[in-house]
């Protein structure tokens, strides 16, 4: 019998629907990518000048035509002809798009890492489109009462990158977006004096990144620019430690999973993580600034014991928590 044709439809996002795409071939899948937000680069800078400059001025986010990114998925669809389609996000994808995954006969699926109320999708209608999978346990809590059978699947980390080798760096680091209160616990550190560095666009003060983030000003934080994913997690686990900030976020972000993944210490903004790791033992919660800054130094004057938490940290997720172990939950959707 031949194995089962799973189409991903993913966001470029970071690569990571190269490691969705490995862990479903790992379990005998025949397993292909479609990248939905993939474009040349004239045809994106033609939508951040169409669509990202003026959602920025109305408050509002999106840079891609849904109408041409879901034809071209559509088609996607109808030259593989897979037995399941896989949409990770995926809330720019219009219905013609769901219906030709229909019409080929494919059962469709969708695994969500934003809550529904930070997409497109309607929490009233998105049962109609396929079965689903979100990181959030509220979301799915939500839907399974309106009874849309929707399951539960936290993010992960993918064993196969590899990180960059870095040199031990005396300083914690913040890699990711700045919003909420990002800014706010990175400051309270550099105030205190924590060594610290944030990495990625929205902090860099390069006018390459200013310019694509729509802003002048650079934060009053050290910063670096965008990292590459093995680079990441090289800067994560060569630091003194990581901070992961959620603000109002449901799900856990993947870097929950990659900084405790690599073997980082990480610094966790919420104490549910409970259900995946053992605070103190295997990551380090703070919930205002000031606990922030005494976990900071604790973690300096503690090497021993921080040692024995980064190795516990990773092979908790190796464990547990990998991608391979997400696939096999996400089976449910067309089992």
């Amino acid at each position: 019998m031949s194995p089962r044709r799973l189409l991903l439809v993913s966001p470029t996002f970071h690569g990571y629907w190269r490691s969705i795409e490995a862990a479903f071939r790992a379990l005998g899948y025949d397993a292909s990518t479609y990248c939905y937000d993939a474009a040349p680069k004239a045809e994106k800078l033609w939508n951040k000048v169409r669509h990202e400059l003026p959602a920025r001025v109305r408050g509002q986010q999106g840079h891609l035509s849904p109408d041409l990114v879901s034809a071209r998925a559509a088609h996607a669809v109808r030259e593989a002809r897979p037995d399941i389609v896989l949409v990770v996000r995926g809330d720019v994808l219009t219905p013609a798009f769901w219906g030709e995954v229909r019409e080929v006969g494919a059962v469709p699926a969708m695994w969500l890492y934003d809550e529904i109320r930070r997409m497109r999708y309607d929490i009233n209608t998105i049962g109609d489109l396929g079965a689903i999978a979100t990181y959030s346990s509220v979301d799915a809590a939500a839907l399974n009462a309106k009874g849309v059978q929707a399951l539960h699947v936290p993010l992960a980390f993918d064993p196969a990158v590899v990180p960059s080798p870095m040199a031990p760096m005396g300083e914690f680091n913040f890699i990711g977006a700045r919003y909420g209160r990002r800014e706010e616990y990175l400051q309270a550190m550099v105030a205190a004096g924590i060594p610290v560095r944030a990495h990625g666009r929205d902090w860099s003060s390069h006018p390459v990144d200013r310019a694509r983030t729509f802003r002048l000003e650079a934060p009053p934080v050290p910063a670096g620019r965008d990292l590459a994913l093995p680079d990441a997690y090289g800067v994560m686990r060569a630091g003194l430690g990581t901070l992961n900030v959620h603000g109002d976020q449901d799900g856990f972000t993947m870097r929950t999973f990659e900084a405790a993944g690599v073997g980082a210490v990480q610094l966790v903004d919420r104490p549910d993580v409970e259900h995946y790791y053992d605070p103190g033992r295997e990551v380090l919660v703070f919930t205002d600034p000031d606990e922030l800054v005494r976990q900071c130094r604790n973690v300096m004057a503690s090497a021993d014991r921080m040692a024995a938490l980064r190795e516990a940290a990773a092979a908790r997720t190796r464990a547990e928590h990998t991608f391979v172990h997400r696939a096999r939950s996400l089976e449910a959707l067309w089992q």
